[in-house]
């Protein structure tokens, strides 16, 4: 992600806090009905339908798994888990972090890494893309935009597993509940309908 990225995020924060609502930013909607684990905070919460990050305007023309709604198979939880994990070691350990800038000459490309590598969106498109592969349900594997700890532009990936939203970083091989990230997520893709975005309340 990429300072035009952190621009994006600054304007959608700034608009939020003008307004009453109790969080900053943006999250997707609840994948399971369950209130009483909503209630906990364990999985992110909609606040509002929002644009696409600039650089996925044509995500699902470009990636049309990257929009799909429906598994290929189906898989235990604690399968689902294994493979979690392993494709985010993977990728993490296989793919070098470039900058669109270097590689592309522009501010912001959303795209599979290339031979020579890919910044952090592309880190979770390729995580999205094996795990749909492997047969994981497109609907709990979310791309989401968040400010990092120095509140830097930055994409992740969210897997909506049973327990919670864990999130697959290209900063990290740790598999880590949303909150215990201590991202700002800004906005991400609608589980139910993952062409259109949706800001996330931050708070449980």
């Amino acid at each position: 992600m990429t300072k035009a990225g952190i621009s994006a995020g600054a304007t959608v924060v700034a608009s939020i806090k003008g307004i009453a609502f109790s969080a900053l930013m943006v999250c997707a909607p609840l994948l399971f009905a369950q209130t009483a684990q909503a209630s906990e905070g364990r999985y992110l919460q909609a606040s509002s339908s929002f644009p696409p990050p600039t650089g996925a305007r044509t995500l699902c023309k470009t990636y049309s798994w990257a929009c799909a709604t429906s598994p290929k198979k189906r898989i235990s939880s604690a399968q689902e888990l294994a493979l979690v994990q392993s494709v985010n070691k993977r990728v993490n350990r296989t793919t070098r972090s470039v900058t669109d800038e270097s590689q592309y000459r522009k501010a912001d490309i959303w795209a599979l890494p290339t031979a020579r590598g890919g910044d952090c969106e592309d880190f979770a498109l390729l995580k999205k893309r094996d795990l749909i592969k492997m047969g994981l349900d497109p609907k709990k594997l979310l791309i989401a935009t968040v400010l990092d700890t120095r509140r830097n532009s930055h994409a992740v990936l969210v897997y909506r597993s049973g327990q919670g939203d864990l999130v697959l970083d290209n900063l990290t091989n740790s598999i880590k509940p949303w909150k215990a990230t201590h991202y700002l997520f800004l906005r991400m893709q609608d589980p139910n309908r993952p062409k259109n975005w949706v800001g996330v309340s931050n708070q449980s």
